[in-house]
């Protein structure tokens, strides 16, 4: 029997989880082969109409709790019990499996031990992700978890889903967990220099490009928790590419695809994408969102785009409207994707490559069927001010700024990303960081020769911004990335 999962007086079952949708109303409960019955208090993940994560209790104790509920459970969940099995019998530490059961009207449960006063490396990780590359807090942070990876790779054992997010600190010990994607390629042998390659590669994509340089003390980290020594280092560099190539195109996609991350609404008449965790919030001004420009400060009035600053639900946001100037320039945008589009996802590819810029909360566009017509863009507001105004041309940038700036594009230089239009306007020093913003020509280029053309433009233009005589634009030439030449020459 289904019921309301927001009495847990009264049980819900599979049927009832695959119904609930992206939100099930917490606590509820589930009742088990034997009676007994498991109270689900908080939702950490939920995969909707499949899979369900959750903290709560059973029998007194404090549980982490997998419900594995769509036509496919079984095999979810005994691939689960088997990684986790894995782990154990290579004496990987990962919570305590208390409960693996099926449900008594379909679907599966698993139970494992909660660890209390927890934390997961990516949210240590956030604590030291702005400190210099190779700071060694940011560096403690880190080995643990490849010298954990060295341990699991010396048992034969892969983890398909690697990210810090699956590696928990509780005290001084590290857990696994995730067993789901807990694979024994070889139980009891090491892998092999391939095997082991292709998986250090995902675990060394998730960290940014600019720690590229620290790869050898970390992988000093894994071969002290016994993975091999890798003799081909070409083909650790070469899968690292193709790992980092996949996460960012998976990402970008998700954007503008409803997931867990993002929420698409797609009508006749409109498109939008927000943030999940931002929609509800934004709905009332994403239904007007002239209106709420009308009753914000205007920031700029052009004929191609309108920019203001608004007040909405006690937050201020900046809404950025793309125009059509007349009908040539409405024929013109019809079939491409908008500047509001593409806008939209360079801001969340810097996001992803974590260079500073305003979070893009949400895309709408305006449409008759596929073609489009006016868009919209809302992004988080940035207090800070213009390099214009943090820099002044008779003196170097002191030594934060001046560390912010040169990260800021030596990041840009190295993953081949041109702004397009590097006023100094839009470059906003704030908390410590540079923040690049109006992305509406960035581009990531796929070939040397096309960025550096695109990069000796901006530059140029980045240059133009102060006198050449400035001893700040003798800093800044001094200090960039180079212009270099097709040939391989520096200008």
């Amino acid at each position: 029997m289904s019921a309301s999962p927001g009495n847990p007086s009264r049980p819900i079952d599979a049927a009832g989880l695959r119904t609930a949708g992206r939100r099930p109303e917490t606590p509820f409960s589930v009742v088990l082969p034997d009676g007994s019955a498991v109270l689900l208090r908080r939702l950490l993940r939920v995969l909707p109409a499949k899979r369900i994560v959750g903290e709560g209790e059973w029998n007194g104790r404090h549980v982490l709790i997998k419900l594995f509920v769509d036509g496919h459970s079984s095999r979810h969940w005994t691939k689960e019990k088997a990684g986790i099995n894995a782990l154990r019998q290579a004496a990987i530490l990962t919570p305590d499996l208390i409960l693996a059961s099926h449900l008594p009207a379909g679907g599966h449960v698993l139970l494992s031990a909660y660890l209390d006063d927890s934390q997961s490396l990516a949210e240590a990780w956030k604590g030291v992700a702005a400190l210099p590359v190779g700071d060694q807090a940011a560096l403690a942070v880190l080995r643990p978890a490849f010298r954990l990876l060295g341990s699991m790779h010396a048992a034969g054992l892969v983890q398909d889903d690697l990210h810090l997010g699956n590696f928990l600190r509780c005290g001084d010990q590290l857990f696994v967990i995730d067993g789901d994607a807990v694979r024994a390629i070889s139980p009891g042998q090491p892998l092999g220099e391939e095997q082991a390659a292709s998986n250090l590669a995902i675990l060394l994509a998730q960290l940014p490009i600019r720690w590229d340089g620290c790869h050898e003390a970390l992988l000093v980290a894994y071969r002290e928790g016994g993975g091999r020594h890798l003799v081909d280092r070409s083909r650790l560099e070469s899968e690292l590419k193709h790992v980092r190539s996949w996460r960012l195109n998976n990402f970008l996609g998700k954007t503008v695809r409803d997931c867990s991350r993002f929420a698409i609404e797609q009508r006749a008449f409109r498109f939008s994408a927000v943030w999940r965790a931002e929609a509800e919030r934004l709905a009332p001004l994403l239904a007007s969102p002239d209106q709420a420009m009308s009753q914000g400060r205007l920031l700029k009035d052009g004929r191609t785009s309108t920019v203001a600053l608004v007040v909405h639900d006690s937050r201020q946001l900046v809404i950025k409207r793309y125009n059509l100037k007349n009908l040539k320039h409405v024929l013109e945008r019809f079939w491409r994707p908008s500047r509001a589009w593409h806008s939209w996802r360079e801001g969340h590819r810097l996001q992803f490559f974590g260079i500073p810029t305003p979070t893009p909360l949400a895309l709408l566009e305006e449409r008759i069927g596929p073609l489009r017509r006016r868009a919209f863009l809302v992004n988080e507001f940035c207090p800070g001010i213009s390099l214009q105004d943090c820099l002044s041309p008779d003196t170097e940038p002191d030594n934060e700024v001046a560390l912010a700036i040169i990260s800021l594009f030596q990041d840009l230089h190295d993953l081949r990303i041109s702004h397009g239009d590097l006023k100094a306007s839009n470059l906003l020093w704030h908390d410590g960081r540079v923040l690049l913003i109006d992305l509406d020509a960035m581009v990531q280029h796929r070939s040397e020769s096309g960025h550096t053309r695109a990069w000796r433009r901006d530059r140029v233009r980045l240059l133009r911004n102060w006198p050449s005589t400035s001893v700040v634009h003798r800093w800044l030439d001094k200090h960039l990335p180079s212009a270099t030449q097709l040939n391989g020459q520096k200008t």
